[in-house]
C-alpha cells in the first residue's frame, strides 16, 4: 500500500464495496499491473453525505446514522483492505507488483467516483455490475446504475466488469 498521493503515473480508479464479487478487484489489479499503474480503490459510504470535498484526503462527511458510524467504518475498511490485498496477491507471476491505496468517500457513488477520477487524473474508472436477483434489480431501478451514470457523464473510459456465473447456475 502506498501513501494517498501517487508519484508519476495517475492511478487506475476502481469502485469497490463489501461483499462485491471478486472479479472487479481481480480485473482492476491485473489491468493496473499490465499498465504499470497504481490502483486507487474507492469505497463510497452511501449512509453518509458529503460536507466538504478536500482533494488531498478523503471527503469530509456526516453520517446519516452517527451512533454506529466510526466503529462500523473501521471494520468495513479493514475488510475491504483484506479483499484488496487478496486480489493483488493473486496476480499471476511475472506481472509485477501493484501499489494500491483505499479511499473512503461519501454520498452518491457515481458522482463521488467521478469527482475522485477528476481530482486524480485517473485514465479509467473500473466498476462492477450489480449482483443478480430481485433485490439487486430493485435497488438498481430505484438508485440507478453507477456504471450507466458514469458511462453517460464521463469523458474518460469506464470499464464495467460483469458478474460471472456459470451458465448452468444463471437463473
Amino acid at each position: 500500500m502506498t501513501s494517498e498521493r501517487f508519484s508519476g503515473t495517475a492511478p487506475l480508479l476502481v469502485g469497490i464495496m463489501p461483499k462485491q464479487h471478486p472479479e472487479v478487484l481481480h480485473t482492476a489489479a491485473g489491468l493496473a499491473a499490465r499498465l504499470g499503474q497504481p490502483l486507487l480503490c474507492a469505497y463510497v459510504d452511501e449512509a453518509s453525505y458529503l460536507v466538504e470535498w478536500d482533494p488531498a484526503r478523503s471527503a469530509h462527511r456526516l453520517s446519516l446514522h452517527p451512533d454506529a458510524d466510526d466503529e462500523d467504518i473501521r471494520a468495513l475498511t479493514s475488510g475491504l483492505k483484506a479483499d484488496i490485498m487478496a486480489a493483488v496477491g493473486k496476480l499471476p507471476a511475472g506481472t509485477g507488483t501493484v501499489d494500491w491505496t483505499l479511499r473512503t468517500l461519501a454520498g452518491d457513488p457515481a458522482r463521488a467516483l467521478a469527482r475522485l477520477a477528476a481530482e486524480t487524473n485517473a485514465p479509467m474508472i473500473v466498476v462492477g455490475t450489480s449482483e443478480r436477483g430481485f433485490s439487486h434489480r430493485l435497488s438498481e431501478a430505484l438508485n440507478g446504475s453507477v456504471g450507466a451514470w458514469l458511462s453517460h457523464h464521463q469523458s474518460l473510459p469506464v470499464l464495467v466488469v460483469p458478474y460471472r456465473m456459470p451458465a448452468h447456475q444463471d437463473r
